[in-house]
């Protein structure tokens, strides 16, 4: 991957919000846009290796995103249904096109690919110009210990609804994990990055804690802002509440920013708030294609502004 002639906008993602944003960044930075996504939520599951943070930002991407918030628009659960006929108990559902994007993705690394190619692979398939990198190509998973048990992510978040105690959380795997070069070279070559409005322990933690990651984003060049993801004094979507008070972080974009401390060179929020770097303060709702475009443009004209 050629950034010689390029200066990226990088995005770290993780879930919804994140994925908005970069739908957003898309109309703002076409393909010079590149999107870090954290892969702490990956799992294997009915033979298939399952990315859903990089799937879900690519069918952003692609503009085939589902009502639902995950998964592909019009996509259907015949596969789940069989296999719930077979007595399998089916508490993680995947449609069937998205289990073939799993498959396929399974096969491509027990041939021997990095995840960055596979998803790499995917995403062209999907007719997406942006760039999607993985975290890391090694695993690193994210799990939740509630009381005496360790509870891996998706079992938290899908078949235990995010509803048990938060007692402390780890990303497994971290040792044997390093940043990928593709990932170096779009932080070194990059104009902006970005950290989206996502759960800041579990969707840009996993990202930040690789081997690496948090040195390259120190000496990139770019200026480093960060989205709070508390919108209208709440947080819209998804269980960041809970994981913020696990960590003792206060729930307004000044808890954000101390959370990510000296990565960040810069702060956008929807509330006036006073943290030793700038801010902006602007309406930060990814609401509707409009919005997400704006917010997109408010981001990156400040963040192009901080050089």
């Amino acid at each position: 991957m050629d950034f010689d002639s390029r200066s990226p906008v990088i995005v770290l993602a993780g879930g919804t919000g994140g994925a908005k944003l970069a739908r957003g960044m898309a109309d703002v930075a076409g393909d010079d846009l590149v999107v870090i996504a954290n892969t702490g939520d990956d799992v294997e599951m009915y033979g298939a290796y399952v990315a859903p943070d990089p799937d879900l930002v690519t069918f952003w991407l692609a503009d085939r995103i589902d009502d639902r918030g995950w998964g592909l628009a019009g996509d259907t659960f015949h596969v789940m249904d069989g296999l719930r006929e077979l007595g399998v108990e089916v508490w993680f559902n995947l449609g069937d096109r998205d289990l073939a994007y799993g498959v396929r993705r399974a096969e491509l690394l027990a041939g021997g690919a990095r995840l960055t190619d596979a998803i790499a692979e995917l995403t062209r398939a999907l007719g997406v110009e942006a760039t999607v990198l993985p975290m890391a190509d090694a695993p690193v998973r994210t799990s939740v210990r509630s009381g005496e048990r360790w509870v891996p992510f998706q079992e938290f978040m899908v078949r235990e609804r995010a509803a048990l105690p938060i007692d402390d959380v780890r990303y497994d795997g971290l040792a044997a994990a390093t940043v990928p070069p593709e990932v170096l070279e779009a932080l070194a070559a990059a104009r902006a990055i970005i950290v989206g409005p996502s759960n800041p322990v579990i969707s840009i933690r996993p990202i930040l804690a690789v081997p690496g990651m948090a040195d390259a984003l120190r000496s990139a060049a770019a200026p480093v802002v960060a989205i709070s993801p508390v919108v209208g004094g709440q947080i819209l979507k998804g269980p960041s509440k809970p994981f913020l008070d696990w960590a003792g972080v206060s729930v307004d974009a000044a808890g954000v920013a101390a959370y990510y401390g000296d990565l960040l060179d810069g702060l956008v929020a929807d509330e006036d708030v006073a943290v030793g770097i700038p801010t902006l303060k602007t309406d930060t709702l990814l609401a509707d294609p409009a919005g997400r475009a704006r917010v997109a443009a408010d981001v990156l004209r400040f963040a192009e502004g901080l050089r």
